[in-house]
């Protein structure tokens, strides 16, 4: 595929995500490959991006996770290296790694979020715990793949939860617990994909239910009725377009127990890996992974 021209597939980097980042860039380069794409590896850990100008590559399909990849920080870059990339623009990338600017923009925009406080070393947990409800969840604001995430079921265990979350990020969330079921929704070229219903085998959707443990159980087509199935689906790309999203993207969601849909975050550089979601709803599409990956990299624009 002689017209995407000399292809950086941007894999690895410093962030907390490099094992996944590497797991889904591999997955990319080997089907741009087998797609006839004149694809290579390029891992910014190991190499200055200037690089990508002197060695001639014409397009970069990002396959980087967290910070310093899907942050803005990267998309900056190749704005000012005139590269195009796949994947959002600057802003939208900066926002969405933020998961508290994120609920701020949805909840301005008038969608539904799941309560939340943020957290910082004076805060009085007890309140919190007692505001929210029990059980409920604490998360870096900044970091993906469920890292340093916990699930505070007991009273007083915040303060711990609070603690281990700052290892990662200054901004740390506390966020009510919703039950009735977890959602993700692909977006793509300005068109969503079928929903998917994730029901971990662990106490919640984590790092090792995603990436490696086989016994999470995905359901695609999700089994929503039809209105349902739709109104994620509308969610999901008004949630995307509110924050100035383009090209692809992930948005997840929790169900109420009275079917409420409620918008979690979203992920502007998705997994790419053999367990990843995206993937999953393109094959119930019709799109093959080797398809999907080719039809990302058509996306990719600068400015």
């Amino acid at each position: 595929m002689q017209q995407f021209g000399k292809v950086a597939v941007m894999m690895g980097g410093n962030s907390a995500e490099r094992e996944v980042s590497l797991m889904s860039g591999g997955g990319v380069l080997a089907a741009l490959l087998a797609k006839g794409v004149d694809a290579h590896a390029f891992d910014p850990a190991d190499k200055p991006l200037a690089s990508l100008t002197s060695e001639g590559f014409d397009r970069v399909f990002i396959a980087l996770h967290g910070p310093f990849g899907e942050d803005g920080t990267l998309q900056g870059a190749l704005e000012t290296l005139g590269i195009p990339y796949t994947g959002c623009g600057v802003m939208a990338s900066a926002i969405g790694m933020d998961k508290w600017r994120t609920k701020l923009l949805w909840q301005g925009a008038g969608l539904p979020i799941p309560a939340f406080e943020m957290l910082d070393d004076a805060s009085d947990f007890a309140a919190v715990e007692a505001k929210l409800g029990l059980p409920l969840f604490v998360k870096p604001a900044t970091e993906g793949s469920s890292i340093g995430v916990t699930k505070v079921k007991a009273p007083g265990e915040l303060r711990a939860a609070y603690e281990e979350a700052k290892k990662y990020d200054p901004l740390v969330i506390a966020e009510q617990f919703i039950g009735g079921g977890e959602y993700t929704c692909a977006v793509i070229d300005d068109a969503a994909l079928p929903t998917i219903k994730i029901e971990p085998a662990t106490e919640f959707y984590d790092y090792q239910a995603k990436y490696f443990r086989d016994d999470t159980v995905y359901h695609c087509p999700s089994g929503l009725p039809e209105a349902a199935e739709s109104r994620m689906r509308e969610l999901a790309l008004t949630g995307f377009r509110v924050l100035g999203g383009r090209g692809w993207g992930r948005v997840d969601f929790l169900m109420g127990d009275d079917g409420t849909p409620y918008l979690l975050e979203i992920n502007t550089s998705p997994g790419m890996t053999s367990h990843s979601l995206v993937p999953m709803a393109a094959r119930v599409e019709g799109l093959s992974y080797e398809d999907l990956c080719v039809k990302i990299l058509g996306t990719a624009h600068v400015g």
